[in-house]
């Protein structure tokens, strides 16, 4: 009786320990999980590499995320960029994707064109964002056709009046080749007027600076790009903007500016920038980044630079990101087989 009393009580003591034992593994392991993924940060200098010169859009965007993650204590490391124009940005996006598989320390800031080039049969992407770790979209830019400000044209009617009567008189700048959003920013403006966009002349540069160049040398009569590329050019009385491809005119200090659509041209369009990371990403450095992004995005100094610049935020989280870019990648496809651009 004494035996098995005590072999009883034997069994429910180990069996306590062990479920004490279960229940403290467990709870250490859920406690360091937590605890790492908290104190997850970069160990060494992180580069955000932007797939056009300097000075255009997606540079503007890529030091914007540098200074505000360095300015609000989110990123400890320093954060430097790069350029890497080419291709309207194939050279850039497919150099990232092939050689910094699985590296924590590089990003890429991107826009539209990269999901553009991996359908469009002229210098075609072999790569897409399928190859890369979509972290998050961060703003809207709205596609605008730009004069000098002493050019004879004062509105979008009556420049698509000239282009209609002549489609090759007139030179228009882009930074891309055609296919590219600028291009598409400007042809389906002309297409929308009845002008044969395959009979426009236009002239592709490797990014927005050096179309806006092209245009205050007196290389172009017209340009289409983004409205943060000419922003500080419009301030200082250089240039002057016919219209914006936004559905209604933007807030702050670019009101005045008419859209395509009240001139009576049914043409939208918008250009996203977001950040991107390698392939095989590590999960840790992911969260950090997407968490990272967030913050920077729903600061008001993030904010207030955005109006500044005449951009429109465009937040959206990775996985909303992704499906977004797939209906768009569908939806533009179908526009390149009626212009004959699709591969």
């Amino acid at each position: 009786m004494f035996k098995k009393k005590w072999l009883m009580g034997m069994m429910t003591g180990l069996l306590a320990f062990s479920l004490a034992a279960c229940s403290g593994t467990d709870k250490t392991s859920g406690d360091n999980s937590d605890k790492e993924k908290k104190e997850y940060k970069p160990e060494k200098a992180i580069s955000i590499m932007a797939p056009s010169g300097a000075g255009g859009g997606l540079d503007t965007a890529a030091r914007m995320v540098a200074k505000f993650a360095s300015e609000q204590g989110l990123v400890e490391q320093p954060i430097t960029v790069e350029n890497k124009p080419g291709g309207g940005q194939v050279l850039g996006t497919t150099e990232f994707a092939t050689q910094e598989v699985g590296n924590d320390y590089k990003l890429m800031l991107a826009s539209t064109p990269f999901v553009l080039n991996f359908i469009k049969k002229e210098g075609t992407a072999t790569i897409s964002f399928r190859d890369v770790t979509p972290l998050a979209r961060l703003q809207v830019d709205y596609g605008v056709l730009v004069v000098k400000a002493d050019s004879k044209f004062k509105d979008l009617k009556s420049l698509m009046d000239a282009m209609k009567k002549d489609p090759s008189s007139l030179t228009v700048s882009g930074g891309g080749a055609p296919g590219t959003w600028d291009y598409l920013n400007a042809i389906l403006v002309a297409d929308s007027n009845g002008i044969d966009g395959t009979k426009v002349k236009y002239t592709a540069y490797d990014g927005g600076s050096e179309a806006v160049t092209a245009l205050l040398g007196g290389n172009a009569d017209v340009l289409t790009s983004d409205l943060s590329s000419v922003a500080e050019y419009l301030k200082s009385g250089d240039v002057r903007v016919l219209g914006i491809s936004s559905t209604e005119r933007v807030d702050g200090e670019f009101s005045n500016i008419p859209t395509y659509k009240e001139q009576g041209f049914d043409v939208v369009t918008e250009n996203w920038r977001g950040l991107y990371g390698p392939k095989d990403m590590s999960p840790e450095a992911k969260a950090f980044w997407e968490e990272t992004l967030k913050s920077i995005v729903e600061s008001d100094e993030w904010k207030a630079e955005l109006e500044g610049l005449g951009i429109q935020d465009g937040y959206m989280n990775s996985e909303d990101w992704i499906a977004s870019m797939k209906a768009e990648e569908e939806s533009y496809l179908k526009l390149y087989k009626k212009l004959g651009l699709a591969k």
